[in-house]
């Protein structure tokens, strides 16, 4: 039985935010990916289109999410779904650090606006 620890969790930061691996082949999955996200106050993520479909859920905090252009203010509790083709952005407009927890099947790419190809390792 695969049980990952959160001391054996694997950390990548990028754009300001701080991604904590949970599930991903690295750690025995075979499908699905699972990480949190920790956004500091006042991270604003780059908009990237996404290759595959996101849950996204906010465990604390409050963030601005904009979703094909649609801007919406979640809060802790609330769930976003992401799906592939989708164009995601992130912005923490608050003074604290919110919480997520975000899910996927493995082999995410997000396409950033510049045209570049992002594969996150705790996507892969």
């Amino acid at each position: 039985m695969p049980v990952i620890h959160p001391s054996q969790a694997v950390v990548h930061e990028i754009h300001g935010a701080r991604f904590v691996s949970y599930a991903a082949p690295l750690s025995g999955s075979k499908e699905l990916c699972a990480w949190r996200g920790e956004i500091p106050a006042g991270t604003k993520a780059p908009v990237h289109t996404v290759s595959r479909e996101e849950i996204f859920h906010l465990l604390s905090g409050e963030l601005l999410i904009t979703l094909d252009g649609r801007a919406e203010r979640i809060t802790a509790g609330d769930t976003v779904i992401i799906n592939p083709g989708a164009t995601f952005g992130v912005e923490n407009p608050t003074q604290e650090t919110a919480i997520s927890w975000v899910t996927t099947s493995i082999g995410l790419q997000a396409e950033l606006a510049d045209g570049s190809v992002l594969t996150p390792p705790w996507a892969n």
